[in-house]
């Protein structure tokens, strides 16, 4: 048995605490094993707070789902214990599942950042069904401790790549437990301040039992890129830009966002913003102080009609190569106003997140055939990730010292890495738990047990006005038409005789060409003809389930034999 597995094994034997009675759970519910759908929980004594509330994409094999969020069936059978939920900053895998999850935890009140609040309460006017938020906000400039039945949570300051993310240290009367949310240490960073680690410093003096932390970048040695940085090498690129620059990034990159809103003003160039979720983000983070933007500097796509190349920016989502973001109309040349032209100039400041590779790769290619400039993260330093290096989770460890680790946020790789670096630093294995999704972890005073006990943590899927109703099966199906379509077969029975009336009635989608497949379908009647003589009955006694499965499954067979093939098989029977 590998190191890993052996580590994860001992993870999970079971031992009896000495107190029962004192002991704290944690569980994650998502975020773990995965990057998105963030959710966590603590309960003490009957008590309860929530961490966070996130969404994760669909993968490649998840045809038609929307996204998805977390299964909340523990919380929300224990909501009366619900005192609370702590959100620590505006991206989607953190915010996402808000309208979808929270009422049915009993409508806690939420406590985060005032940009956060704005941005939740701005998505929330988009389910005007549901029940006002019961939202407050933290004031950074005074950080309070908030007291929730036995808990006492004090919020900090960290830096992320959008402004206002906060860390929670969670004082229980068996000690601190602090929840790290996504964070790198910045010390020149755009908006905010540098992350206080000096209140961090302070608070880990409270007796630091759990260390709950970030390991999206554990794999990755050194320390994360600065935004100055950034900065700097996303100047470069306009000081040599000669046509219009267009600027592909997430709609919640507030740091980067002004970034370019400083450079293209700093290079006389007006800017035009695209996309709902970014000029709403835009509009709020304007309104509250976080972006500083000249008065001339926005302007209209339909204004920006009348510029020469050299003085427009165009600052617009689609970095992932979603479908119908702005960035793919305008690679695909449906955009109204904007087409790129040779010499444009066209900039991803963003990380391809995992799954979306191809389809970035193929946009790119796109604008290459089309004669602009392409610069993204790989070529030069015009995007950093989020996320704390293995120096900075050092760094965190050394300054917090916390008696027991659990790596969150993150691939199972990347839990890994975060706990083989605590091991170097001195941690003792069995003071690490590697978790998986909906594994009840019990602390107490002096030890941390990974259970066997679970809750529910399977994939909730939404799909269009569907929350949960797309499974395993459903989307089976739809990866079985996506790869060999189906096959309908109509065939009318006479109700008296049990014979067959016509001939069977068989159509194709994404399976064959009918016309060119003539003498296969003629082949398929004449087994559907067999079948329904040999299993019709002629007296009216006839089980119609049995006959459409067997011509499912003989029918299914025959195509299999000739064609290599496995449509799915749809019989239908008409009883006149």
């Amino acid at each position: 048995m590998g190191k890993n597995e052996n580590m994860f094994q001992q993870n999970k034997i079971v031992k009896n605490p000495k107190d029962p009675q004192d002991k704290i759970k944690i569980c994650v519910l998502g975020g773990v094993g995965e990057v998105g759908r963030n959710l966590s929980f603590i309960e003490y004594k009957n008590q309860i707070l929530v961490f966070d509330c996130g969404l994760r994409f669909p993968e490649e094999d998840m045809p038609g789902i929307d996204f998805i969020i977390p299964n909340v069936d523990y919380l929300e059978k224990n909501r009366k214990k619900i005192l609370g939920m702590f959100i620590t900053h505006a991206h989607y895998d953190h915010i996402g599942a808000i309208p979808y999850i929270v009422e049915k935890l009993g409508n806690p009140t939420l406590y985060t950042a005032p940009l956060t609040q704005a941005i939740v309460l701005k998505r929330q006017e988009d389910f005007p069904h549901q029940k006002k938020l019961d939202i407050e906000a933290i004031d950074n400039n005074n950080l309070k401790p908030i007291s929730l039945g036995n808990f006492r949570v004090h919020p900090y300051l960290v830096n992320h790549n959008v402004p206002d993310t906060l860390g929670f240290a969670v004082e229980t009367p068996l000690g601190t437990i602090f929840y790290m949310p996504d964070f790198k240490v910045d010390f020149s960073p755009i908006i905010d301040p540098p992350m206080d680690l000096g209140r961090i410093a302070f608070l880990s003096a409270k007796n630091p039992l759990v260390l709950m932390m970030d390991s999206t970048g554990a794999e990755e040695p050194g320390h994360s890129i600065s935004e100055r940085k950034i900065y700097d090498d996303l100047e470069r690129v306009f000081e040599r830009a000669s046509g219009r620059i267009i600027v592909a990034t997430f709609a919640s990159l507030i740091s980067r966002l002004q970034q370019i809103i400083w450079l293209s003003e700093k290079f006389n160039r007006r800017v035009v913003i695209d996309g709902y979720s970014m000029k709403s983000n835009v509009e709020i983070a304007r309104l509250m102080g976080y972006l500083k933007i000249n008065k001339n500097t926005l302007i209209s796509p339909q204004e920006a009609q009348g510029l020469l190349s050299r003085q427009l920016t165009i600052l617009c989502t689609g970095s992932q190569g979603e479908d119908r973001a702005v960035l793919m109309r305008i690679a695909n040349r449906e955009h109204k106003y904007f087409k790129v032209e040779r010499g444009d100039t066209v900039i991803f400041s963003s990380s391809v997140v995992p799954g979306n590779e191809r389809t970035v790769q193929n946009l790119k290619d796109t604008f290459y055939r089309q004669g602009a400039r392409v610069f993204h993260y790989k070529m030069m330093d015009i995007h950093a990730g989020g996320h704390a290096q293995q120096e900075e989770l050092k760094l965190m460890l050394n300054l917090i010292r916390p008696k027991f680790l659990i790596p969150i946020h993150g691939q199972y790789s990347m839990l890994q890495a975060q706990a083989d670096i605590a091991e170097q630093l001195g941690m003792k294995r069995e003071n690490i738990v590697v978790t998986n999704n909906g594994q009840i972890i019990e602390v107490t005073k002096n030890q941390i047990v990974a259970t066997n006990q679970e809750v529910p943590a399977n994939y909730v899927m939404v799909d269009g006005l569907g929350v949960g109703d797309v499974g395993e099966v459903v989307l089976r199906d739809r990866n079985q038409l996506s790869k060999d379509g189906m096959l309908v077969i109509v065939t009318v029975i006479d109700g008296e005789n049990g014979e067959l009336r016509g001939e069977p009635e068989i159509s194709s989608r994404g399976f064959v060409y009918l016309k060119e497949s003539q003498k296969l379908m003629a082949e398929t009647k004449k087994l559907v003809k067999d079948i329904i003589q040999k299993t019709v009955s002629k007296d009216r006694t006839t089980n119609w389930a049995y006959v459409k499965d067997n011509l499912r499954d003989k029918v299914g067979e025959f195509l299999f034999k000739e064609t290599q093939r496995r449509p799915m098989v749809l019989p239908f029977i008409v009883e006149i």
